[in-house]
């Protein structure tokens, strides 16, 4: 006994290190039974395996059978009463001579001796992940051996089990890596678009920076100026509506640069006091130009009863309304009328107004509801049936607007101001009427005009100050904003020194029998930008002279404290206009 079973555990040895030398199922299974073959002196070897639906037994890999055109030449049903002993049963069966598992399992041979077969448990994966036996459900195969003479089978059969389960286990660990090396592929493919995406966005800001922000704001500085000058009445309309849309545009390209940096869509309300009517009047005269160059006539009317004072943003609703006459301009061929309207809303005139959906004017004390009106009528045009619809829902034909996907910020903003915007096409789909209905808090006008004067002069005795040797020095790395920001600086009566990087300004700081009141910094200058400058600065120069006053176009709310964290006095955003500029001094300086 003790010889037989030292003779098993070397079989068993040697079987093992047969087995694991293969990395491939069938191999293994081959390998085992060729083994056993060998070992036992096998007349055959049979493994049958259940199928997905556990109904039938098939012979998946045999001894000495032959081979066959199909994938399972035999099968015997889950029902048979041999099976169902079998699985039921943990040691050995030796099967009858007219048993269908033992006569399939001899492949026809008149030499058979005695036919065993035993059960053995496969193990899978998900078996090693934990969980407790009555969680996972065992799946059995059934191996059968056809021996010249009775011998021992149990320890055959836990043998050839392990090599089942060690396949099993094999194949669905390379599933795994597999299934690994494609996420692997896809998250390196993944990673390679985020990076080709981010850099695409630095591309595009700085092509947006250089090529138009940077520009505009240099218009804005020079505008601002020319403001402050002696002009004739029609050249001032002129010069504040270019200062207008030159800040519509700065803000317009400051949401652009916005959204492309975080991706979120959202836009920031810039929340003051104005005048209702004289932005109108703003828009009208831009809006007439847009007209003209169109072969269009244009007409204002605006009522009398509208509120004056109000509290809103004023760039936005300046932006939509040149959105809106630029795209029904775009919609119609050279010639026609085009009727500007500004009126009072309530519920009830939107209410009568049979183009208009029903749309609720929330009326507040405090609060009015005014409604813009832009309406275009071609003489040209054959057809001036009207539907309402709105922007959103609709495309229009290829002979009127191309797309509506430039309303989609408008109708944003235009949500963001708790208004409404909609479009009133003819039948052919072209727009030809824009309708925006917004609500404002409106000001008490008594006490309070100066705050809603459209550009208030520079205080005269800040420039008789400024002319007795004030010292101011700007670095800023564009040359254009340069020139234009020391124009802006000598029209304050500033004697201003202007250098283009960090490194200069510090080296212009260090330089003996030279005193600065103010140094301005361009926070985004390279190399060396303006909070390493200011920090230096304060590092090395005792007490808080000079004051430093940051210049910058970030959009970033936090911008002012972190300008102070490091030392500064102050914040102005770009682009630097005069009178902003003579007013953040005034602060600073607390005069």
């Amino acid at each position: 006994m003790m010889k037989k079973q030292k003779e098993a555990g070397w079989h068993v040895r040697m079987l093992t290190h047969e087995i694991r030398k293969s990395l491939n199922r069938h191999t293994i299974l081959y390998t085992t039974l060729i083994e056993l073959s060998k070992t036992l002196d096998l007349n055959n070897c049979v493994v049958w395996m259940p199928n997905e639906g556990n109904t039938v037994l098939n012979l998946t890999h045999e001894l000495n059978g032959k081979k066959s055109s199909k994938p399972y030449s035999h099968s015997i049903p889950i029902s048979d009463p041999d099976v169902i002993e079998i699985e039921g049963s943990e040691g050995a069966k030796i099967l009858r001579p007219d048993s269908a598992l033992g006569s399939a399992s001899s492949s026809g041979s008149d030499e058979v001796g005695v036919i065993a077969a035993i059960r053995m448990q496969m193990l899978r994966v998900s078996d090693f992940k934990g969980g407790t036996p009555e969680q996972i459900q065992a799946c059995y195969a059934i191996l059968v051996l056809v021996l010249p003479g009775e011998k021992i089978v149990e320890v055959v059969a836990d043998q050839v089990a392990v090599a089942l389960s060690h396949a099993a286990v094999l194949e669905e660990s390379q599933l795994m890596r597999e299934k690994l090396v494609d996420q692997n592929r896809a998250l390196l493919q993944a990673r390679k678009d985020a990076m080709m995406a981010s850099q695409a966005r630095i591309s595009f800001q700085k092509v947006m920076s250089k090529g138009m922000r940077r520009p505009m704001h240099s218009i804005s500085g020079l505008l601002s100026m020319i403001q402050q000058g002696e002009v004739g009445d029609g050249q001032r309309i002129a010069i504040d509506t270019m200062a207008k849309t030159s800040s519509v545009l700065s803000t317009l390209i400051n949401d652009v640069m916005e959204i492309s940096a975080t991706g979120n869509g959202k836009f920031a309300l810039e929340l003051r006091n104005f005048r209702l009517h004289f932005m109108i009047k703003e828009a009208a005269c831009l809006a007439k130009c847009f007209c003209v160059s169109h072969n269009f006539d244009f007409s204002l009317d605006i009522e009398n009863s509208l509120p004056d004072f109000v509290l809103g943003d004023e760039k936005r609703i300046f932006q939509v309304l040149l959105h809106m006459v630029g795209n029904l301009l775009n919609g119609w061929d050279s010639g026609g009328h085009v009727t500007f309207q500004v009126s009072s809303a309530n519920a009830n005139h939107i209410r009568n107004d049979q183009r208009m959906p029903v749309w609720r004017a929330n009326s507040y004390k405090g609060y009015s509801s005014v409604k813009f009106e832009i309406s275009i009528n071609n003489s040209n045009s054959q057809d001036n049936s009207m539907t309402s619809v709105p922007i959103s829902n609709r495309k229009y034909s290829s002979d009127g607007i191309k797309s509506v996907l430039g309303f989609n910020v408008c109708k944003k903003l235009v949500q963001m101001m708790q208004g409404n915007i909609r479009v009133i096409p003819n039948s052919r789909g072209i727009p030809q009427i824009m309708t925006l209905i917004l609500r404002f808090h409106v000001q008490p006008s008594f006490g309070v005009a100066s705050v809603f004067e459209p550009e208030a002069s520079v205080d005269p005795h800040l420039q008789i100050l400024f002319s007795e040797g004030f010292q101011v020095i700007l670095a800023d790395d564009d040359a254009v904003n340069r020139l234009v920001t020391r124009k802006l600086l000598e029209k304050l009566g500033c004697n201003v020194s202007a250098v283009s990087s960090g490194f200069e300004c510090l080296n212009t700081l260090g330089s003996t029998g030279n005193f600065f009141h103010i140094v301005l910094l361009d926070l985004h200058m390279p190399e060396m930008d303006g909070f390493e400058v200011a920090m230096r600065i304060r590092k090395f120069r005792s007490g808080n002279k000079p004051l430093i006053i940051a210049l910058t176009a970030s959009a970033d709310e936090n911008i002012g404290e972190k300008c102070l964290q490091v030392g500064m006095n102050g914040v102005i955003r770009k682009p630097v206009l005069l009178k902003g500029l003579a007013d953040k001094f005034r602060r600073v300086l607390k005069l």
